[in-house]
């Protein structure tokens, strides 16, 4: 009995030593892993929309894979450099107009003090004009080139996985012996793909009609930046919960410096309100379905963890990661504890992929 509790003992220890491992080498290798893991995702993502527009047909013409690939790089170039430029405008407008705004609410949060006395807002006042806003905002335009190049590292990493793309089935044949377990591990890999790929769509189509929305109401509301907030609502939505908060908040404050009566500023909050309300728990929802099956405590926990570990880019990689490490866990039998605690209510995603699609 002692020796087994001193085993016990022991494997507990080194599972807290190869966390805490695991922990100290994802936070050291952040440069490294999170721009590699957003390519891995395009790769993904850029993958299936290939494997669907080759599969076209028009007549007996079919769309060879090469014109597939062009389209859908062309496609996925063209959004970018849209999105890149509306960025670079907003950036460059709230320089200009950053200080004004801050001068705006300090005098504004002065003023909600003037109840204690014209001494204690004068003395607030100083002391907020202190704290140098203006030269956060020129650090935070001075990180476009830390942007600029993991943006260029991931294209890098993204051209490699396409030269490899035709290899990896062979590779991972000769990697694992029998051939029915090659065949198991490819079909897990492509269930994960499609789970993620999944995910990824319709957040991203959900995410850009939620900041067209954002930015129509915010435009007609005369609001300052409202392209900046639409942007915003975009990225934003990608991060379960909480990005919608935030994507609420800032416009509202915003509003509040700007606007010179309360009720325009409670109007735009609701209306904000209602439409992430809206697209957060009904259309979302009914487009996702339970495809994803995550446990919602989980995804919180998870937004927490690789918000620390990553920053905001780990909460917008949180759930696909999340998703994977449930799909691995599902297949392999020690883990299937761990994968049913992930879930919604303890059912596992369904095996989905390509193989799936075509019967295998």
């Amino acid at each position: 009995m002692e020796t087994r509790r001193r085993a016990s003992w022991q494997m507990w220890g080194i599972g807290f030593i190869a966390f805490a491992l695991g922990l100290f080498l994802l936070a050291l290798g952040r440069f490294f892993l999170v721009p590699l893991a957003i390519a891995i995702l395009l790769f993904s993502l850029m993958t299936a929309a290939i494997d669907r527009i080759s599969r076209l047909r028009l007549g007996r013409f079919r769309v060879p894979e090469w014109a597939a690939a062009l389209v859908t790089l062309v496609v996925m170039a063209g959004a970018a450099l849209v999105v890149l430029g509306i960025v670079s405008t907003q950036v460059n407008a709230l320089i200009v107009a950053g200080p004004r705004l801050v001068d705006q609410g300090q005098a504004l949060v002065a003023d909600v003090f003037l109840w204690v006395g014209k001494d204690a807002a004068a003395g607030i006042l100083t002391a907020l004009r202190q704290i140098d806003i203006a030269g956060y905002i020129q650090v935070l335009a001075g990180s476009a080139g830390y942007f600029l190049g993991t943006t260029i590292l991931i294209i890098l990493y993204v051209g490699f996985l396409f030269a490899e793309r035709g290899h990896f089935s062979d590779k991972l044949n000769r990697l694992i012996a029998d051939t029915q377990r090659a065949r198991h591990v490819d079909l897990v890999i492509d269930s994960i793909a499609s789970n993620v790929r999944r995910y990824v769509l319709i957040k991203t189509l959900v995410s850009c009609l939620t900041g067209f929305i954002v930015f129509f109401v915010t435009w007609m509301a005369g609001l300052d930046f409202a392209e900046t907030w639409g942007v915003l609502a975009f990225f934003l939505n990608f991060i379960p919960n909480i990005g919608s908060m935030i994507a609420t908040a800032l416009p509202v404050l915003v509003a509040v410096v700007q606007f010179a009566h309360w009720s325009e500023v409670l109007g735009l909050f609701l209306l904000l309100g209602v439409i992430q309300f809206s697209v957060g728990n009904l259309l979302e929802p009914m487009l996702m379905g339970r495809s994803l099956h995550l446990s919602s405590f989980v995804i919180i926990l998870s937004l927490t963890f690789w918000g620390a570990v990553w920053g905001i880019v780990g909460m917008f990689l949180a759930v696909p990661i999340m998703v994977t490490v449930m799909i691995v866990c599902s297949h392999v039998p020690p883990l299937h504890p761990v994968a049913v605690l992930l879930s919604r209510d303890g059912k596992l995603p369904p095996m989905e992929g390509r193989r799936v699609e075509k019967g295998q």
